[in-house]
């Protein structure tokens, strides 16, 4: 379950976070402090996104270290799978917690008084908030870990080790690239795929 709802708060944040577009209008390029006033505009986007990516940093953290000791339970031992699946889940973690660590010093300084925040300070946030909560490629490495140890060892019903195989080896690859961020699409549908699989495969067992 909470490998279920880590991809649906995940997915909820990326997708609200396109409305984030201050940094990316015709009128605001090249113009911090129009930046800033858009910043403004979007204020309650920008703290339910902040809000939805930490629940997916936390939830992210306890999904990985259950899905380490489901494979450990099926995979060879002392297969590398396993760690590396929750390792990859580790990294998107981090990459959501970097990415909202800078909401606090800005959300609020966008509304101070006109002099106390440079505009350009804001403007490079806006393509922060836009560019590494999109990191995703640790779901792209977890994927193929998780594909890897479905279907070379069966520590997963097959049809998950393929959604891994082939979104997880997307997400992987553009992770790799240099459109990275784009792993951010991808990335939150694997995650809520498998997490969604994992949980239908154990009240079968029930």
């Amino acid at each position: 379950m909470t490998g279920l709802v880590a991809g649906v708060t995940g997915l909820a944040a990326i997708v609200l976070s396109l409305e984030i577009d201050a940094a990316y209008r015709p009128e605001t390029i090249g113009k911090p402090e129009k930046v800033v006033e858009a910043l403004a505009d979007q204020t309650p986007i920008i703290l339910a996104t902040h809000t939805l990516g930490l629940l997916t940093t936390v939830l992210l953290v306890v999904f990985g270290a259950g899905l380490k000791r489901r494979l450990e339970a099926q995979a060879p031992v002392g297969s590398l799978l396993p760690a590396v699946a929750a390792s990859g889940l580790g990294l998107v973690s981090v990459a959501l917690l970097l990415g909202t660590g800078l909401t606090t010093e800005f959300v609020f300084g966008v509304h101070a008084p006109k002099g106390e925040l440079v505009p350009e300070s804001a403007d490079f946030y806006a393509h922060w908030i836009a560019t590494i909560p999109w990191l995703w490629m640790g779901a792209g490495l977890a994927g193929v870990a998780v594909a890897v140890a479905a279907l070379r060892h069966s520590a997963a019903p097959r049809w998950i080790g393929w959604v891994g195989a082939v979104l997880g080896g997307l997400t992987l690859l553009v992770g790799i690239s240099p459109v990275q961020y784009m792993a951010g699409f991808t990335g939150p549908i694997w995650l809520l795929v498998t997490a969604l699989g994992f949980l239908l495969a154990d009240r079968r067992r029930a």
